[in-house]
């Protein structure tokens, strides 16, 4: 085994991570660096601390990343309208090169030679962190616990803590917890029951949004403003990027909006079944589409549709400071020089439907479009010349086969 001085390890406090900072202490036998990003996890982060001192870690890092989180990566992300197989907002995905960021730059400072996390050999994380890594700083060794040490289960995870006195929350005793993920973007759940896509998901899994059927029967009408394809307020109230956020998610917590159960095709090569809460995101993808409705040209708008794809799939598989997407994002943000204004929303029973929109800088015109007289002058005759030019390939192919 390569002999390492210091590690830093991306650390939750949550049952993997207390097990594999124990694991790395003993196995290295070197000074272990906890980090701990704050991205919107709320009470999580203090009972990391305890748990990182009780550990007897004495540099312990827990950096409130929530404005760069959202401003820097959660919202170029929702400039492209990037939902992974048509569905999943990213919420897990989007956090994780931040993350990795803050490990290269701890590694860094304090002279660490090794990174650690606590991403199973079967999931994405493991490939999100460590390509993030291999782009960031290539000299930067990066320790996988879960591909290197005999533990094969949440069983076993469970008997070494035990083994070890390592607090587990009494819940947790004696089965596989749920995996779960939370910050500013989502909460995702994965595990136990979850892993039956057969089964109904139960009711406690849900942690930030009501039951549509038990949602207000009263519509709420909100109002979100943009400039450049941001969001910048709420109610005519200017908010910085995590207040938004963090106000989005009560708004559409409250009525249920955002829930998402997918069964998705991990980079590694197999399915798996998660539920997803993103509320605020859900709404702020509608409202991007509904200010981008009237202010991108039909090309341009076209254009972006074609490569979202490519886009999100991009940030699900880790490549978020690969060239391709950075080239990618750089036609996204230029496409946004005027997609400003602000769009009107309803939100009722789980749904978030955009009602009516409105900008400085629309290319609607409804001089144009009208059904009645027009004062610009607009000659229907000319629809004839296009039809016939664009049907001029439609008649050869039917006269060939006969038609």
């Amino acid at each position: 085994m390569t002999k390492i001085e210091k590690i830093v390890l991306s650390y939750s406090g949550g049952l993997d991570t207390s097990i594999i900072l124990k694991w790395l202490q003993e196995t290295y036998g070197c000074e272990v660096v906890t980090f701990t990003a704050d991205l919107g996890q709320g009470e999580e982060l203090e009972p990391a601390r305890a748990k990182a001192e009780m550990a007897g870690v004495k540099d312990i890092r827990i950096v409130d990343l929530r404005e760069e989180f959202v401003r820097d990566f959660v919202f170029p992300m929702l400039r492209a309208n990037a939902l992974y197989e048509g569905q999943y907002l990213l919420g897990t995905s989007i956090a994780r090169p931040l993350i990795a960021r803050h490990l290269v730059g701890i590694a860094r400072e304090v002279g660490a030679d090794a990174v650690a996390h606590g991403a199973t050999g079967k999931g994405n994380d493991q490939i999100r962190f460590e390509l993030a890594v291999n782009a960031l700083d290539p000299s930067i060794k990066v320790i996988a616990p879960w591909r290197q040490w005999n533990i094969r289960s949440r069983l076993q995870l469970l008997e070494y803590a035990e083994k070890h006195r390592i607090p587990v929350p009494s819940d947790k005793h004696g089965e596989a917890p749920f995996s779960t993920d939370a910050n500013l973007l989502h909460t995702s759940t994965e595990g136990k029951i979850l892993e039956n896509p057969a089964e109904v998901a139960p009711d406690h899994v849900y942690q930030r949004t009501v039951d549509p059927v038990d949602a207000p029967d009263t519509p709420e009408i909100i109002t979100i403003g943009f400039e450049r394809g941001d969001p910048v307020s709420v109610n005519g109230k200017a908010m910085t990027p995590a207040a938004l956020l963090t106000e989005l998610n009560g708004l559409g917590g409250r009525h249920g909006v955002g829930r998402l159960d997918l069964v998705e095709n991990r980079f590694i090569g197999m399915k798996s079944r998660g539920i997803y809460e993103t509320p605020g995101g859900t709404i702020l993808l509608a409202a991007h589409r509904g200010i981008e409705s009237i202010t991108l040209d039909r090309a341009a708008a076209h254009l972006k549709d074609e490569i979202m794809p490519r886009y999100a799939e991009m940030i699900y598989n880790g490549f978020w400071f690969a060239p391709e997407r950075e080239m990618l994002q750089a036609l996204i943000d230029h496409s946004q020089a005027f997609v400003s204004g602000e769009v009107t929303l309803r939100l009722y029973k789980g749904s978030a439907s955009v009602i009516s929109r409105a900008s400085p800088c629309s290319l609607y015109s409804a001089d144009l479009v009208t059904f009645e007289e027009s004062t610009i002058a607009f000659d229907h005759h000319d629809a004839e010349g296009f039809i016939r030019l664009n049907g001029l390939r439609l008649r050869s192919w039917a006269a060939r086969n006969g038609r």
